[in-house]
């Protein structure tokens, strides 16, 4: 998908540059605190300085490992879970700013789609009632109105008017996922999370759920934050894409440049990792990444990926990188864009001699 029309590909943060983005994320931070079996206490930053804007009627998908923060940062966002500092204002409304009676009115602005479609939908009520409940909360409108508004929205996400006084159990995975966008639509939103929401879906059905948010998305103008670990299927929905690894952004910019020009070397390895099955490509030697994702409550010093990149150099272990701006669109976090002409703008393959020992990267499920 080519960038959006609102977005300038020229942005030093991958940002839209238009004025009064919905969705503006600033400096985000969450951690999660544990106790032991020992009655110790752990600290986990599951979020780290994380910002980010979204314009209207876009997409932004989120990508990177399971563990990454993915998910942590949406549920944020939409305040699911609290945050330790930092902003957000969705629909020009600071979302930390409100009171638990203004939150309740500001979601109506801005819903999710979860994960799992078993799960999500309430077991002993029907789909109507699910889909009809928010109508009637925030809107006041009488059970009729709903009902009627709930078979209307029923139709539009391809599902009969008959299902509506049917229970979740009767559905397959990708009709309940279809009632949960439907229930998301109920009241008129104007940006949706959808968290990793159509990887419990087959292949066939995953499309079709992808198709129907386009297809929502142009109709309703929504603003959609796309939270996925399958590459492909960002590629697709997305017109800008963030990377995220250990709490961090490490690459965004336009779906097209970070796609075909990943500056990151984590960026690399996660895309090297999709399946091409074309035989009139030529095959990408796959990027293998050494070890496991680090402990969220013990990071590593520095670079957060530098315990597991091929090009790891000194002051990856001493310093964060900066964000450093991207000729074609967006920016990376990663010391290699800033060492020296010697390195600044080299092929990655060539700053390594030989590869790490590793372990696959990208078949998770």
């Amino acid at each position: 998908m080519t960038g959006h029309a609102r977005v300038s590909e020229g942005s030093a943060t991958g940002a839209p540059t238009q004025e009064g983005a919905l969705v503006e994320v600033r400096d985000l931070n969450v951690t999660f605190r544990k106790r032991s079996l020992f009655q110790q206490t752990r600290s986990v930053r599951a979020v780290k300085d994380l910002s980010l804007q979204i314009g209207e009627s876009e997409t932004l998908g989120l990508v990177g490992e399971s563990g990454s923060g993915k998910s942590t940062a949406g549920r944020a966002i939409l305040k699911l879970v609290p945050a330790e500092s930092g902003s957000v204002r969705v629909a020009g409304r600071d979302v930390y700013a409100l009171n638990e009676s203004q939150l309740r009115d500001a979601r109506r602005d801005m819903q999710m789609v979860f994960q799992d479609p078993y799960s999500s939908l309430d077991p002993s009520a029907t789909v109507g009632a699910s889909i009809a409940e928010p109508m009637q909360v925030h809107e006041k409108l009488s059970k009729r109105e709903a009902r009627s508004r709930a078979a209307g929205l029923l139709d539009r996400v391809g599902l009969r008017e008959s299902y509506l006084d049917r229970y979740p159990y009767e559905f397959s995975g990708g009709q309940r996922q279809r009632v949960a966008i439907a229930r998301a639509l109920a009241i008129n939103p104007k940006f949706i999370v959808c968290d990793e929401a159509v990887s419990a879906l087959d292949v066939s059905t995953q499309n079709q759920v992808i198709n129907l948010l386009e297809e929502l998305r142009g109709e309703y103008g929504l603003s959609y934050l796309f939270i996925a670990h399958d590459l492909a299927l960002v590629r697709h929905i997305s017109h800008r894409v963030a990377v995220m690894y250990l709490g961090h952004i490490v690459e965004s910019g336009p779906a097209e440049r970070v796609y075909s020009d990943p500056a990151h070397p984590y960026t690399q390895a996660l895309l090297s990792a999709i399946p091409d099955a074309s035989p009139y490509r030529e095959k990408q030697e796959r990027i293998l990444l050494r070890g496991e994702l680090p402990d969220p409550a013990n990071p590593p010093s520095g670079c957060p990926f530098q315990t597991r990149c091929a090009y790891v150099m000194d002051i990856c272990k001493e310093s964060m990188p900066g964000k450093t701006p991207i000729d074609s669109g967006g920016d990376v976090a990663c010391h290699l864009q800033t060492s020296g002409p010697e390195l600044r703008g080299a092929p990655l393959g060539t700053l390594a001699t030989t590869k790490p020992p590793s372990t696959a990267l990208g078949a998770e499920k």
